[in-house]
């Protein structure tokens, strides 16, 4: 039978495995593939606990040329990529905040920053504003 001690050690141990890595990415047409001159901007910050595999985020932006039409995580790419959406974000109105469960090769792919954040407007349909999270 286990002691409170040995019980409480082994949780500890066990947390002590989890990471936590914050990510950022600045918003912008610059960023785009191919590149856009947006006067709109923003930025992403989002905490990924490598254990778990939530993705916790929140994402402010401003200066768009009109409503949003669509808001996502997409990848796996590098900067100057395209890749599909991993996660669709259910606000579109800044701020965008939420959470998602990302499967193991999603979670090395964000600690890797193979995605971006990218928000898109009838304008640029194709994304006005995009960032890399690293």
């Amino acid at each position: 039978m286990l002691s409170v001690a040995t019980a409480v050690f082994g949780l500890a141990v066990g947390a002590a495995q989890a990471e936590l890595l914050k990510l950022t990415a600045q918003l912008g047409g610059q960023n785009e593939v191919p590149p856009n001159d947006s006067a709109g901007s923003g930025s992403a910050e989002a905490t990924l606990d490598t254990q778990t595999g939530v993705l916790t985020y929140s994402i402010v932006f401003e200066g768009l040329t009109g409503p949003v039409i669509g808001a996502h995580l997409h990848g796996p790419s590098d900067e100057g990529g395209n890749a599909g959406i991993v996660v669709p974000f259910e606000t579109r109105e800044s701020p965008i905040e939420g959470s998602a469960q990302l499967s193991p090769v999603q979670i090395t792919e964000v600690a890797q920053g193979l995605t971006y954040v990218n928000i898109h407007t009838g304008q640029h349909p194709g994304g006005e504003l995009r960032g890399q999270l690293r």
